[in-house]
C-alpha cells in the first residue's frame, strides 16, 4: 500500500470513529431529553406538566389548523408513522392528543380528555418552523452550519447568527433570553447589566448629574452589605421585615448595558433575582414566575433524565437474565458477544479502508453470516456428540 493510500485509509478510519462518537453523543442527548418523560403512559392525567418532551403532528394538525402538542408516549403509540415535529421540551403543557383539535384521531392511551387545554401556550414551533426567520429545522435550503438555541422565556429556537450578539463559550451550560422577550420585560435589562454573561454589549454609563458621587458612594454601600444583598437567603434572614428591593438597588448602581441582542445568563443566576413582594408580583403579572424556580431549567430536567436512565441501566434485563444462568453459560454468552464485537469491528474497518459506504444490505449480510456460522457450530457439535 502506498503512503498516500495509507494516509487516506487513516483519514477514513478516523472519520468512522468520529461518526461513532457523534452517534454516542446524540444517544446521550436523546436519553437526557426523553428519559425525563414517560414513554408508556399519556401525561394528560398529570395535568400541566412542569416540563416534558413534546411533539407536534403535521399529519393530524397541519399548518392552517389549530396548533396542538402531544406527549412522548402518544407520539409512539398514537402517531406512529406520522410526520412529527420534535419540539424538545416545553413547560406547563398538557397533552392534546385526541382532543377537539384532532378530528380524525382518538388517543389510544387516555381518550377521556377535555376538548381543549386552555392554559397551553403555542407558537410557530408547533407547525415546524423556528427562529425569527420562521424556517424549518433542519432547513434543506440553508447551507450554513449554525447552532439552534432555545429562549428560556418564549421557548422558541433561534439560530445563533440571528441572536444579535456574539455567542459566549460553554453555551450549553447557560440560559438565553432572546431580544424580543427582553424588550417585552424591560426590567430584565437591569438584571442583565449585573447578572448576565459579560460581553461586548456591556458598558459602564455614568449618570449625567453627580456621576462621580454615584460611582463611588453606591458601590461602597453594596460593599458594606456584602453577600447580604446578593444572596437569595436575605429574605429568610429578615423575616420580620420586608427585604429591600434588589432590583432597585441594582438600578442605582449606574452600570448599564446596551439594550440590543439576546442575553446569556450563567448558572444559578435565577437565585440572584429579587424576591420582594413587588418583584414577585411583577414577575407573576408578566408570566415569568418560573424564573424564580431553578428546577424549571432545561439543564435540571436533563439531569433528571440522565439519573432516570442510569437507574434503568442498573436494572438491565440482559444482566438480570445473565444472573439466572450458571457460570459456564455466562462465559459462553460473554465470549460470543466479544467475538461478534471483534468481527463487526473488522467488518466495518474494511469498508473504512476501501472508502465504501456501509449499506443496510451489508449489515444484513454480516448477521446472516453470523447465523450461518452458529448453525455450523451447533451441527458440528451434535455430530461430535453422537
Amino acid at each position: 500500500m502506498s503512503k498516500e493510500q495509507e494516509e487516506q485509509t487513516e483519514e477514513q478510519t478516523v472519520s468512522l470513529v468520529d461518526v461513532l462518537e457523534e452517534d454516542e453523543e446524540l444517544e446521550e442527548e436523546a436519553s437526557a431529553v426523553l428519559a425525563g418523560s414517560d414513554s408508556d403512559h399519556c401525561s394528560y392525567p398529570q395535568g400541566y406538566v412542569k416540563r416534558q418532551a413534546l411533539y407536534a403532528c403535521n399529519t393530524c394538525t397541519p399548518r392552517g389548523g389549530e396548533a396542538a402538542g402531544v406527549c412522548l408516549a402518544c407520539s409512539y403509540k398514537c402517531h406512529e408513522g406520522h410526520d412529527l415535529f420534535e419540539l424538545y421540551t416545553k413547560r406547563n403543557f398538557r397533552c392534546d392528543c385526541g382532543n377537539r383539535k384532532f378530528t380524525e384521531l382518538q388517543c389510544k392511551l387516555y381518550p377521556e380528555k377535555d376538548e381543549l387545554n386552555s392554559l397551553n401556550k403555542y407558537s410557530h414551533n408547533f407547525f415546524g418552523v423556528y427562529c425569527t426567520c420562521s424556517r424549518p429545522y433542519p432547513d434543506p435550503d440553508d447551507q450554513v452550519e449554525d447552532e439552534m438555541i432555545q429562549c428560556v422565556v418564549c421557548e422558541d429556537w433561534l439560530h445563533g447568527r440571528h441572536l444579535g450578539c456574539v455567542l459566549p463559550d460553554s453555551v450549553e451550560l447557560q440560559e438565553m433570553i432572546c431580544e424580543s422577550c427582553m424588550n417585552r420585560n424591560p426590567f430584565l435589562w437591569t438584571y442583565a447589566s449585573h447578572l448576565a454573561v459579560p460581553g461586548a454589549a456591556v458598558q459602564q454609563v455614568k449618570e449625567e448629574s453627580g456621576a462621580d458621587e454615584s460611582h463611588t458612594s453606591v458601590p461602597h454601600k453594596e460593599e458594606e452589605k456584602g453577600d447580604d444583598v446578593i444572596q437569595p437567603s436575605c429574605k429568610r434572614s429578615r423575616e420580620e421585615a420586608e427585604p429591600s428591593c434588589r432590583l432597585k438597588e441594582l438600578q442605582l448602581i449606574g452600570q448599564k448595558r446596551i439594550q440590543s441582542g439576546a442575553v446569556f445568563w450563567p448558572s444559578a443566576w435565577r437565585s440572584k433575582l429579587c424576591t420582594c413582594s413587588s418583584c414577585q408580583e411583577r414577575l407573576c403579572d408578566a408570566g415569568l414566575s418560573f424564573l424564580l424556580d431553578e428546577s424549571d431549567t432545561v439543564l435540571a430536567y436533563e439531569n433528571k433524565g440522565k439519573n432516570n436512565e442510569e437507574t434503568r441501566q442498573g436494572h438491565d434485563p440482559l444482566m438480570s437474565a445473565l444472573d439466572n444462568l450458571n457460570r459456564v453459560q455466562q462465559l459462553e454468552i460473554i465470549h460470543g458477544y466479544n467475538d461478534m464485537k471483534t468481527e463487526l469491528k473488522d467488518f466495518l474497518q474494511r469498508f473504512a479502508a476501501e472508502g465504501k459506504v456501509v449499506t443496510p444490505d451489508d449489515i444484513r449480510q454480516f448477521f446472516e453470516q453470523q447465523q450461518s456460522r452458529k448453525r455450523q457450530r451447533v451441527d458440528a457439535g451434535r455430530f461430535y456428540c453422537t
